[in-house]
């Protein structure tokens, strides 16, 4: 068995240097007058962004709040795999495997972390092909080798048995991890949980009440809308790398798609801190994982055709503003005992709720007896 070898952030002065190059020679493109966020991200918000980026953004803090967590680095089935592994002083602390999403970091964890160290400890991977874990190196990185990856990185750090969180495709892999091992995994914990729709099998919304009914084609609408990223990395990824991995600016802009919620149709979620943005953003560039994390959308596309069986494990579920998640289609897939909605946040809950994400987690695992 590979060891797990300490890791420290450093990188190189001259890759910072070549990043603030290209940020100063950026080339942003002409915006037709009126066009607005309906033809994509904007150029005046792009372009405060790069401002910011380039000017104010501190790479150095960053840094440092990242090294102030214990950091491990290993290797499994050939693949590298960073994780924060931060154990918490409580005597009855319980085993926790975080999982972030796309286009995110392990650094949008840094706000949540002081809070759930105090019950838990936690193992925050970088998931293969993104930030610190590098890219994947090779093809396959579908949920069952996510899931087999991470339940060999927790039998490394020396945990049998522990609790999964995850939101975005943290939330569609940690599921997956208790239906690979159902006797490891005491509760998952789950926010932006997608809950996929199969139209190719008869009426999807048969079964489910006249409101989760009416959802699904609601949010099939705005899905419609704002799909195309999603269409382009299930289906060429490797045409979009090119470009991701060439242009810092043209990086933040396909990534801004998500971070920001621009359509004034749905609830409004509390804004993402810009700072928060460009950490995620800058992360991603200084590792070279643009192409690779988006590849996990046509590598895992199975997580987006419904029809997977539920682990028997029991889930909980938060769901924030702007979370597409419709309760009669969660429950097909998963073993639910307890659904909470919130008022204030969004999809990226870590960063704009932090203090509502880590009191859920912790509130559905006393009502499990995890402890």
């Amino acid at each position: 068995m590979a060891e797990l070898k300490p890791f420290t952030v450093d990188i190189p002065q001259a890759r910072l240097d070549d990043l603030r190059r290209r940020l100063e020679d950026a080339r942003l493109p002409d915006q037709p007058s009126g066009a607005g966020w309906g033809y994509g991200v904007t150029r005046g918000y792009l372009g405060e962004l790069v401002r910011l980026w380039r000017d104010e953004f501190d790479w150095a803090l960053v840094r440092d709040r990242l090294n102030a967590w214990p950091q491990v680095m290993t290797t499994i089935g050939g693949q590298p795999v960073h994780a924060v592994h931060a154990r918490s002083s409580a005597p009855d602390a319980v085993p926790l495997l975080l999982l972030h999403g796309w286009p995110s970091t392990v650094a949008d964890f840094l706000g949540v972390l002081p809070a759930l160290t105090e019950r838990f400890h936690v193992v925050a991977p970088s998931l293969p092909g993104f930030g610190f874990s590098g890219p994947t190196l090779e093809t396959g990185w579908d949920l069952d080798r996510h899931a087999d990856t991470l339940l060999e990185l927790m039998t490394r750090c020396g945990y049998e048995r522990f609790v999964v969180q995850g939101g975005d495709w943290g939330g569609l892999i940690g599921p997956h991890v208790a239906r690979r091992a159902p006797d490891r995994v005491a509760m998952v914990h789950v926010n932006a949980l997608v809950t996929p729709v199969d139209w190719t099998s008869g009426d999807p919304t048969a079964g489910l009440s006249a409101e989760d009914a009416a959802r699904v084609f609601a949010l099939g609408a705005a899905w419609r809308e704002r799909q195309g990223y999603a269409a382009i990395q299930s289906s060429r990824p490797q045409t979009l790398a090119y470009a991701l991995n060439d242009s810092p600016v043209g990086l933040l802009a396909w990534d801004l798609e998500w971070f920001v919620d621009y359509d004034p149709a749905a609830t409004v979620q509390t804004p993402n801190d810009p700072t928060a943005i460009l950490t995620d953003v800058t992360i991603t560039w200084l590792t070279g994982t643009a192409g690779s994390s988006a590849r996990l959308y046509k590598e895992g596309a199975a997580a987006f055709g419904g029809g997977l069986p539920s682990s028997g494990v029991p889930t909980a579920v938060a769901c924030f503003p702007g979370d597409n998640t419709i309760r009669g289609l969660a429950e097909r897939s998963h073993r639910i005992v307890r659904w909470t909605t919130y008022e204030r946040g969004g999809h990226f809950a870590s960063l704009q709720a932090p203090d509502l994400l880590a009191a859920d987690l912790v509130g559905a695992c006393g009502e499990q007896q995890v402890w």
